[in-house]
């Protein structure tokens, strides 16, 4: 077995045993929702803060407080909103379940309205199953809000990291696949 298949192989292996990880995470975000939600609203409340300090020290050092005051304000702003995150999750994790509504609502319409754009084109009326289906999300998290904020985010979350985890079980059965190809081409 030559050096480059079996680089190819342990890759494979780390790729697809990262993936059941990743998909055991996803498992466990869906079953603990809240837990997953509380810690990406407080990931997102980090993030907040130091992009916020980030515009801060940049309105400072481009010493541009005429038209740049409002890079600094945003940059206060940043920073409040994210230390309200971080000090009541909770509430960030609201705001952010209410914005994904308001996403699913815009997605759906958008891809209901571009479905009767190519009406009688193959596949359209799935553009009207997948827009309807993410204005009945919008709908469900709206009518539950606060409360969906509890488990919408978390399960989200949860359902993208097993596709995730899928994606990167097969990949790495891939690139096995491919290894053993090369090494019985060559041998």
């Amino acid at each position: 077995m030559s050096e480059v298949t079996q680089a190819m192989k342990e890759s494979s292996r780390a790729g697809a045993t990262l993936g059941i990880a990743t998909m055991i995470f996803g498992v466990l975000a869906m079953i603990m929702p809240m837990v997953a939600g509380l810690t990406t609203a407080t990931i997102v409340g980090v993030l907040l803060i130091a992009a916020g300090i980030a515009r801060t020290i940049y309105a400072l050092k481009a010493e541009s407080f005429g038209k740049g005051i409002l890079v600094f304000l945003f940059g206060g702003l940043s920073i409040a909103c994210g230390v309200i995150m971080m000090a009541r999750p909770l509430i960030g994790l609201a705001a952010i379940t209410m914005v994904l509504a308001l996403f699913f609502l815009a997605d759906g319409i958008s891809e209901i309205v571009a479905a009767f754009q190519v009406r009688g084109e193959k596949g359209w009326f799935w553009l009207v199953i997948g827009g309807t289906a993410s204005i009945a999300l919008a709908i469900m998290i709206w009518r539950q809000w606060p409360v969906s904020g509890q488990w919408a985010i978390g399960l989200l979350v949860g359902i993208r990291l097993v596709l995730a985890g899928v994606s990167m079980i097969a990949l790495g059965a891939v690139g096995e696949t491919v290894a053993t190809a090369v090494e019985k081409g060559a041998g």
